[in-house]
């Protein structure tokens, strides 16, 4: 029987506290924040990993991957159409095809596989970090995020004078679903004007979602549903092709603004 070696509780506190720290220090700059950890952004964030970026990925949760891992009314299992399938063979997740040109898998398998992709890769994350506020620079160009604890918001009123802090990046993804926060925040401030996303329409949603992923003004990409929120485009509902695609695009965009050379590694 295996015997662990004695460690003291002041031992894991500080391994804890050590690592947390220094991570968050690090990653105070980044080539490129992610806010939501869903499919997009998981996807764009294991892409750019991948390739070099420095990749963080704010998420208001304790946990990564948003509805991918419980599909459609609380059923977890998740469609794709095609091509989208070619994700789930990238991330070897078994699938099967419901009729042609759609196919199913299992969410709990698929959200995983992606999260363990972009771990591989090397995103990092801050779970229970809500988005707070955009850094501004010159020409209204997005540089960063302001960020807090989640917990923060459920606080009584009168004790939540708890003041944020800011993290720098040279691109923002708004990766944050129907609610778009980011744009939210830029459209309260004036700089941005979004539509809010249409009614269900699942062939075109997916088709427009992905060709209007992009950069939304300097320093901003948006991609998955906050794109339909963006541009008045219909929802899709539970299936995930297109937020994978999208999530692929953002990177695609992210690197032709950003190119390695330029960035901070």
């Amino acid at each position: 029987m295996a015997v662990f070696h004695p460690i003291d509780e002041k031992d894991v506190t500080r391994a804890i506290v050590g690592s947390f720290m220094r991570q968050f220090e690090e990653y105070a700059e980044s080539d490129v924040i992610i806010v939501g950890g869903g499919p997009s952004g998981l996807m764009a964030g294991r892409e750019l990993a991948a390739r070099g970026y420095k990749t963080l990925i704010v998420e208001r949760n304790n946990y990564l991957g948003g509805g991918f891992w419980i599909g459609g009314y609380l059923m977890n299992k998740v469609t794709l159409r095609a091509p989208a399938q070619t994700v789930l063979d990238e991330l070897g997740v078994p699938y099967e095809m419901a009729r042609e040109g759609l196919y199913v898998a299992d969410g709990p398998h698929a959200c995983s596989k992606l999260i363990a992709a972009a771990c591989d890769a090397g995103v990092k994350f801050a779970n229970m970090t809500i988005f707070e506020d955009v850094v501004l620079r010159e020409g209204n160009r997005v540089a960063g995020v302001v960020i807090n604890w989640t917990p923060i918001v459920s606080l009584p009123r009168e004790i939540t004078c708890v003041d944020p802090v800011a993290l720098e990046s040279k691109i923002v993804v708004d990766s944050t679903g129907h609610d778009a926060c980011v744009l939210s925040k830029l459209e309260d401030r004036g700089l941005a004007e979004t539509v809010g996303f249409g009614a269900m329409w699942v062939e075109q949603s997916e088709d427009l979602i992905l060709e209007r992923t992009g950069e939304f003004m300097p320093g901003l990409v948006i991609t998955g549903m906050a794109v339909s929120t963006a541009y008045g485009l219909p929802r899709m509902g539970p299936t995930f092709g297109s937020m994978l695609l999208s999530g692929k695009r953002a990177a695609e965009v992210v690197m032709e603004k950003l190119p390695l050379e330029a960035a901070t590694l």
